[in-house]
């Protein structure tokens, strides 16, 4: 009688997984975006501000670019976001006809209020709803949801 080599355990389906990655956190970005409402921002209005934040200042014509938006679509973005005093502009030092937007002192501290609204809720559904080595498992798998995050 000749052994069987061992029957490796079944691979798990990706595209179920995918499935179940997406929906899950969707809502875990669902209820984070949720503890830091309390703005009438729009999300043009938002993903303009948090590039603004990652990037740097730019011009409009340049944020139009990367948000994938007309022109004119940005400028009433800027308008609002300007009205609402999180944007302002200043002369472009290599082109003085253009204006480079950037985030005011308002703004700013409205990104560290929100992040600190959402890491406290975090820390506190962490605490109430997983056992330590849930909190274990789920710390070991942070740098593969980056490395995904990275993905192209």
């Amino acid at each position: 009688m000749t052994a069987q080599p061992p029957a490796s355990p079944p691979r798990t389906d990706t595209g179920v997984l995918a499935g179940e990655l997406r929906v899950a956190l969707a809502s875990l970005v669902r209820r984070l975006r949720e503890q830091a409402d309390g703005t009438d921002l729009t999300r043009s209005q938002s993903s303009v501000l948090l590039r603004l934040e990652r990037e740097g200042p730019a011009t409009a014509t340049a944020l139009a670019r990367a948000e994938g938006v007309r022109p004119q679509s940005m400028a009433k973005i800027v308008q609002a976001l300007e009205s609402a005093g999180l944007v302002g502009g200043a002369p472009d030092p290599k082109d003085g006809r253009k204006t480079l937007l950037s985030l005011t002192d308002a703004a700013r501290e409205e990104f560290r209020t929100g992040r600190l609204a959402k890491q406290d809720w975090l820390t506190k559904a962490l605490d109430t709803t997983l056992t330590a080595e849930e909190i274990d498992r789920l710390a070991s798998v942070t740098d593969l949801l980056r490395r995904l995050a990275q993905f192209p």
